[in-house]
């Protein structure tokens, strides 16, 4: 049965690293979120050998999973971050990310946003619209600061993955249009306190497909040579994340090698400092969801696998269709039967899979849903006041709890009954 290599199956029981999941079950109750330090650390020094002849900061997309501990691994690793919110920031920081070594991207930084970020000197703030160009500057001139920026430059090239995932193109929200950008930063460098440094660009997420890259970055790179010629100094090259990873077991993206020789033939004469922003390709098949079925309930036309864990918990196959392999804790079972596995959530969109060959299972088993690192924890809610799954983490032979599911009482508590009711 094919997993990703940090999980595999002894004796027909799942283990992460040298841990059962069946004993770590055993004290935390389902579901929970499971991931594996060594894959973690293995994805982001792939990277860091794969751009090892470019002068390179790999930012971690802080998105795609925040948590302390994560983010602190990748510190260790001399990670940066690439990050979308004032929270963000603190959380990189917190785990002991220098600020030089933080870009702020995103469409909505809002005043007490970009103030925070100049108090600290981040590396770069990538603008996405003239407005907020012009806000930078007031805030850094007002704090005696001088904002380092660069543009986020929309080539409309199609990404081909998925509509709610794809940046790049001229419809999406993200970035000012290529061919409007020369116009942007000659107003960049009228405004006082603005150092205008950078070019960044990001397509999308998802992608398994190297040539959507490839045109991406040729465009950027002509653009570049345009802009020195204007007179800017560009020293850095932002060429965001999106690089895919295999959710299917048929699924072959690209590797980071490969990318990696496209960014260098494509920007490598241009002598900048590449920052790349992976994020679901750090993390994402580091982590599985692990939950156990409730009922197996046979309809009139199918059969339902009802399991614990819900949409609350991981939201991408409700949100954007997405797969991703289920396999058996226990894999002690040799028939198969076809099943739509679904969680508890009062919503039909509560579905993880639909007429998936699984082993025969029965109620108490154990099942994890694969590639769950990226987009799945952080994602997560509390609809139906259902409490947020825990996470662990694993390293070789031991388990920790790095987030722990908390009570009813904490959240309901949250809630502020006013007087007059």
């Amino acid at each position: 049965m094919k997993t990703q290599a940090h999980i595999f199956y002894k004796e027909n029981a799942m283990y992460m690293e040298n841990v059962s999941i069946t004993a770590i079950a055993q004290d935390i109750p389902t579901p929970f979120y499971c991931y594996s330090y060594s894959s973690i650390s293995e994805s982001y020094l792939d990277y860091e050998q794969a751009f090892s002849q470019l002068d390179t900061l790999i930012c971690y997309a802080v998105k795609a999973n925040s948590n302390q501990a994560i983010l602190t691994s990748l510190a260790k690793l001399g990670a940066g971050a690439d990050v979308v919110s004032e929270g963000e920031i603190r959380r990189a920081l917190k785990a002991g990310i220098p600020a030089n070594k933080i870009v702020f991207s995103g469409v909505a930084k809002t005043h007490s946003e970009i103030s925070y970020a100049l108090n600290h000197d981040i590396l770069q703030f990538n603008v996405e619209s003239e407005p907020e160009l012009q806000l930078i500057s007031e805030l850094a001139t007002a704090q005696d600061k001088i904002a380092c920026i660069s543009i986020r430059v929309n080539p409309n090239v199609n990404a081909n993955t998925h509509a709610k995932i794809t940046t790049g193109k001229s419809e999406n929200k993200f970035g000012i249009p290529i061919t409007k950008a020369r116009d942007v930063y000659q107003y960049a460098a009228s405004l006082p306190s603005i150092k205008v440094q950078g070019v960044d660009v990001h397509i999308g997420s998802q992608l398994t497909d190297l040539a959507p890259f490839k045109q991406a970055f040729g465009m950027v790179a002509e653009f570049v040579s345009v802009l020195r010629k204007d007179g800017h100094d560009i020293s850095i090259i932002d060429i965001g994340g999106g690089l895919g990873i295999n959710y299917a077991e048929d699924e072959t993206p690209p590797n980071k090698n490969d990318y990696a020789q496209i960014v260098k033939q494509q920007l490598g004469h241009l002598q900048c400092k590449i920052i790349v922003e992976p994020g679901r390709s750090i993390v994402g098949n580091s982590g599985i969801l692990v939950s156990k079925v409730v009922y197996v309930k046979k309809g009139e036309e199918r059969q339902f696998l009802i399991i614990d864990a819900g949409m609350n918990d991981l939201i991408r196959p409700s949100m954007y269709d997405a797969y991703h392999q289920i396999k058996p804790i226990n894999s002690h079972n040799d028939k198969n039967a076809y099943y739509d596995v679904v969680g508890p959530v009062c919503e039909t969109g509560d579905t993880f899979s639909k007429n998936r060959q699984l082993p025969i299972m029965q109620a108490t088993d154990l099942v994890a849903i694969l590639s769950c690192g990226a987009y799945g924890s952080v994602m997560s809610s509390t609809y139906n006041t259902r409490m947020a799954a825990p996470e662990v983490m694993v390293k070789d032979d031991q388990y920790t709890i790095i987030r722990s599911r908390p009570c009813y009482e904490e959240v309901i508590k949250q809630d502020i009954i006013p007087d007059w009711v």
